[in-house]
C-alpha cells in the first residue's frame, strides 16, 4: 500500500464530489467506511495489489474520532504515505445545500439544519486539526473543487510537487477558511481614496503603478519574497501537494489584487505551479 487518503469534513461540503474525483483518478474509493473496520479493509487492499486507497470518513467525532487519530499513527508507523483532505463551507450555504436538495442533515434534531451544522462544525473541529488541508467548497464550482483535490493528491507515495493558491480577498467580505498563509495589506497606500481610481481595480495599470510606487509596498514584496523562499521548500519537504496563500485588504478590489498577483509572479517565476484567484475583485463595481 503505496497511499492512504482520508477524506473527511461537514456535511454537505462536497465528500461525494470528491470521492468521484479520486475515483476517476484511479484510486479504489470506500465511502462511509467505519473506523473499525479501516486496518482491515487497508490489509485486503494490500494483499489485492491495491496502491492508492481513498476512505471517505463521514463523521470522525466522539470516539470515532480518536479510532482516527489511532490509525493515522499506525499507518504512517508502517512507512505509508497518509494525508488528511477536510472539506468546510460556510454555514449559510451548507444550510442552503440541504434546503435545495430537500435532505435531512444527518445530526437532524429539532433546531433546524442551522443548528444541526453548528452541532457538527463544533464536533468536527479535532478532525479539522488534523487535515493536511483544508479546502472550503463554499464558492468553488463541482470542476474547480475536483482540480483542487486532484492537486492535492497528485503523485501519491511520492514527493509531490506543490501547487499553490494566491487568493486576494476583502475582510470585509470574510477570510477564507482554508487558508494555510494569511498576509493583511490593509497598512498599504489605499486606491479606494483617490476618486479617478475607485471604480478601477487592481488588474487595471493605473492603480498597480499607484500601488507599486509605494516604499511600503516594495519593502513588503520583497520581505514577503525572502519569506517565502524559505518556507516554500520546508513545505515541499514536508511533502505538502497543495498551498493556499491569502492576501487582503478592505475590499479586495485594489491593494490585494495587486500584490497577489506579485506574488504569484514570484511564486511562478520559482518554478511552482500557481493559480491566482481574486475572489472580491469584481465586488461593488
Amino acid at each position: 500500500m503505496n497511499a492512504v487518503a482520508f477524506v473527511t469534513g461537514m456535511s454537505g461540503a462536497g465528500r461525494s464530489t470528491v470521492a468521484e474525483a479520486l475515483e476517476d483518478a484511479g484510486w479504489y474509493v470506500i465511502d462511509n467506511v467505519p473506523l473499525s473496520l479501516v486496518s482491515k479493509v487497508v490489509e485486503l487492499a494490500t494483499q489485492g495489489g491495491e496502491e492508492r486507497l481513498a476512505l471517505v470518513v463521514g463523521r470522525p467525532y466522539g470516539a470515532e474520532f480518536v479510532r482516527l487519530t489511532e490509525l493515522l499513527d499506525e499507518l504512517r508507523a508502517a512507512d505509508v504515505a497518509v494525508r488528511v483532505l477536510f472539506l468546510d463551507a460556510e454555514d449559510d450555504v451548507l444550510v442552503a445545500r440541504f434546503e435545495a436538495t430537500k435532505r435531512p442533515h444527518p445530526l437532524g434534531g429539532s433546531g433546524g439544519i442551522a443548528a444541526a451544522v453548528e452541532q457538527e462544525r463544533r464536533l468536527l473541529e479535532p478532525a479539522r486539526e488534523l487535515a493536511d488541508t483544508i479546502v472550503d467548497t463554499s464558492e468553488l464550482s463541482t470542476h474547480e473543487l475536483r482540480a483542487r483535490v486532484l492537486a492535492f493528491f497528485e503523485g501519491p507515495g511520492e514527493r509531490p510537487s506543490l501547487r499553490v493558491l494566491v487568493s486576494s480577498f476583502g475582510f470585509k467580505y470574510g477570510t477564507p477558511r482554508d487558508l494555510d498563509l494569511l498576509f493583511d495589506v490593509r497598512f498599504l497606500p489605499n486606491p479606494y481614496w483617490r476618486r479617478e481610481l475607485r471604480a478601477l481595480s487592481g488588474r487595471d495599470q493605473a492603480v498597480r503603478e499607484f500601488v507599486l510606487e509605494s516604499a511600503d509596498t516594495r519593502g513588503f514584496l520583497e520581505r514577503l519574497d525572502g519569506l517565502l523562499a524559505f518556507v516554500v521548500p520546508r513545505y515541499v519537504a514536508e511533502g505538502r501537494a497543495y498551498l493556499h496563500l491569502g492576501i487582503g485588504c478592505t475590499g479586495g478590489r485594489h491593494r490585494s489584487v495587486v500584490v497577489a498577483d506579485e506574488v504569484a509572479t514570484m511564486l511562478s517565476a520559482g518554478g511552482l505551479s500557481v493559480e491566482v484567484r481574486h475572489r472580491d475583485m469584481e465586488r461593488g463595481s
